[in-house]
């Protein structure tokens, strides 16, 4: 089901982000392989991550599978696309059969995304890494591909109004040199932040951030949360959630944060 959902979507959805004006450029798109397994691991800034990627690896050619929080495929919609696209829903605290699945697919020449930081960065900054990424490609012996994409967070942002229609708004899409799959799981991780940090730092340096907006950090003069303001917002958000749910959204010794820790 999941060639003909993509072949519909790939005929759709372009020409309706083209109505919005979004324009994308991409930068170093020869980094993402023309064939065989990768995982693309993506910064984490809006609710609209997915899309730009997407766009980056048809320009290649190919397709790419996310893995989604399971609890998304309590929304129908978001478990019609689940299914017939193909994604790998990740349950918070057993996230072991998704790790094997994305590994086995990894070793049959696919391509998964991921988000290491695990959550939106309110500050757009990169936040701590989760170790899944780099796991899963010791495991399956795959490349890591370090994947920026900015702008969408103007679009469909944390905590502010989302501008999906007429929104005008550049999106940049860069993919880096692949990250082998060598050392331990944790020097990987390491290698693959650092990479990411000096990508997204190239990507911002070409970008226009007027100053004090929301979506510019701080850094760069705008106003976005600082680290440490990120930080005491995700803590009263997984407080407001064990307030609601019954649990505080914390890992505890034994779990993994979306299994991927």
């Amino acid at each position: 089901m999941a060639e003909p959902f993509y072949r519909l979507g790939e005929w759709i959805v372009p020409p309706v982000v083209a109505m919005q004006g979004t324009k994308f450029t991409f930068h170093g798109l020869e980094n993402i392989p023309p064939r065989g397994g990768a995982i693309l691991a993506q910064n984490h800034t809006s609710y609209l991550d997915w899309l730009p990627p997407l766009f980056a690896v048809r320009e290649r050619g190919r397709r790419m599978y996310f893995m989604i929080k399971a609890e998304m495929a309590d929304v129908k919609a978001v478990n019609y696309v689940v299914k017939h696209a193909r994604l790998i829903p990740v349950d918070r605290t057993m996230g072991h059969d998704a790790f094997e699945v994305a590994v086995r697919r990894l070793r049959e020449g696919e391509l998964i995304g991921m988000h290491p930081e695990a959550t939106i960065s309110r500050s757009f900054e990169l936040r701590e890494f989760k170790t899944g990424a780099a796991r899963m490609a010791l495991e399956a012996q795959v490349p890591i591909i370090p994947l920026i994409v900015w702008g969408a967070h103007r679009i469909w942002p944390k905590d502010h109004p989302k501008k999906v229609l007429r929104n005008k708004v550049p999106i940049t899409v860069a993919a880096g040199r692949p990250v082998p799959p060598q050392g331990d799981a944790e020097r990987l991780n390491a290698v693959l932040r650092q990479a990411m940090n000096a990508l997204l730092y190239r990507v911002q340096e070409g970008y226009p951030h007027p100053q004090g907006e929301f979506w510019v950090p701080r850094r760069l003069g705008g106003s976005a949360p600082n680290r440490d303001d990120s930080r005491a917002l995700r803590v009263a958000e997984l407080q407001e959630r064990a307030r609601k749910y019954g649990h505080d959204g914390v890992t505890r010794p034994g779990q993994t944060q979306n299994g991927l820790h």
